[in-house]
């Protein structure tokens, strides 16, 4: 059930985005975020994050087969979903969706992906055995060639596809904030620097989670951690969480000062149902926490130990707060009415088509087809890896 305090419309009274439209920019912001902290290493050449760069592509890849099932799920009928692919809608933001999914995965990631493997899956498709030969004979398409010439042109033309898939990455997420800008009957999403602020926020939390993800797998792996490369994770994630952080307070200062007949409402709620995860989640708890633990690491020279514990904590927590600011962006918009005169609360469910246990889930299968994919196409950096980087 869900209480109502003042006057709504009948209309506003039911929630129509749940806890699967929250999650539906969180996971493509991990996508975006994953991949522009892969394009350090092929576009910009930070060698220093290259043992992440594979990891990297795949974790994209891996919440990016699970970023339409919140929106499947939230459908009527998702089993009308395809027919977007054939009758085109221009100029529904929320339609063209689907093109730059399909493109983004199989133009951009999956392509990217196959150059970057194509020598190992060659290699492995001659040396695996049981049916894992057979997958790695189908996965190389057909082509067998792995001369030190075929190997250039792959890395050419990965090059050529990363650098057209930032832009794509940019698209993917962006595009969400601009469904929410362009609504101008909410003022709570109605700002045009919303898009801007989607993106980097998806920049910050795809950076934590790769970054936590490697830390992870090394210690799963009992594998030293590579601090080097960490540190400079760390130090990115610092740079671009104070830029997300100053646009984020810019367009809080803006709002102050222009005062509208909505910010009071605003105002109410920010203090009464969005006080703790807005502003000890979001605020706190998952910004100015991370980034002083971050910047305590750049200006201090801390132990190994100590550096590693304060990136577990401040990835973490950056995640926490980034999920916190979805949930206030997209429930938090709904929660007070068109006429600022009353305001109701969203409760969730637990068993069901989009309750808590589900969105558990699809927050896990990402996690899962993550997996599935290390052991097909092992992203862990060799030092083979280093020779063939430098040569």
């Amino acid at each position: 059930m869900q209480g109502v305090n003042g006057f709504m419309y009948p209309n506003e009274v039911q929630l129509q985005w749940s806890v699967l439209i929250v999650l539906y920019p969180f996971i493509t912001g991990l996508v975006a975020g994953a991949f522009i902290l892969a394009s350090l290493v092929r576009i910009f050449h930070v060698e220093a994050v290259r043992p992440t760069y594979r990891l990297a592509m795949l974790t994209a890849l891996a919440f990016l087969l699970v970023a339409p099932l919140p929106l499947q799920l939230h459908l009527g009928h998702p089993e009308r979903s395809y027919e977007m692919y054939l009758t085109p809608h221009r100029t529904s933001a929320m339609a063209m969706f689907g093109f730059v999914y399909l493109w983004y995965l199989m133009a951009v990631l999956v392509a990217e992906i196959w150059l970057d493997y194509r020598r190992d899956i060659v290699i492995m498709s001659q040396s695996a055995t049981d049916w894992k030969r057979w997958i790695y004979r189908v996965m190389t398409l057909g082509s067998s060639n792995i001369s030190p010439r075929a190997l250039e042109i792959d890395d050419r033309v990965g090059w050529l596809i990363t650098l057209v898939g930032i832009p794509s990455a940019f698209l993917l997420h962006g595009y969400v904030g601009f469904i929410f800008g362009s609504i101008k009957a909410n003022p709570w999403w109605s700002s045009p620097l919303m898009p801007v602020v989607f993106i980097f926020s998806a920049m910050v939390s795809g950076i934590a989670a790769v970054m936590l993800l490697y830390m992870l797998s090394a210690r799963l792996r009992k594998e030293p951690i590579d601090m080097r490369c960490v540190d400079t994770i760390a130090r990115y994630l610092f740079y671009i969480f104070i830029i997300d952080f100053s646009l984020e307070m810019l367009d809080l200062v803006h709002r102050i000062y222009e005062a509208d007949e909505s910010f009071r409402s605003l105002d109410f709620m920010v203090h009464t149902r969005l006080y703790f995860s807005q502003i000890i989640l979001q605020i706190f708890a998952g910004t100015l926490a991370p980034v002083v633990l971050l910047g305590l690491a750049q200006v201090v020279k801390l132990p190994e130990l100590a550096r590693k514990r304060i990136y577990g904590i401040a990835g973490s927590l950056t995640l926490i707060g980034i999920f916190a600011m979805r949930w206030n962006v997209v429930i938090g918009g709904q929660l007070f009415s068109k006429s600022f005169l009353g305001y109701t609360t969203y409760k969730m469910g637990l068993i069901t088509r989009e309750g808590l246990l589900m969105a558990m889930l699809l927050s896990l299968l990402p996690l899962f087809f993550l997996w599935v994919l290390a052991k097909l196409l092992p992203p862990w950096y060799q030092e083979q890896d280093a020779i063939t980087a430098a040569g």
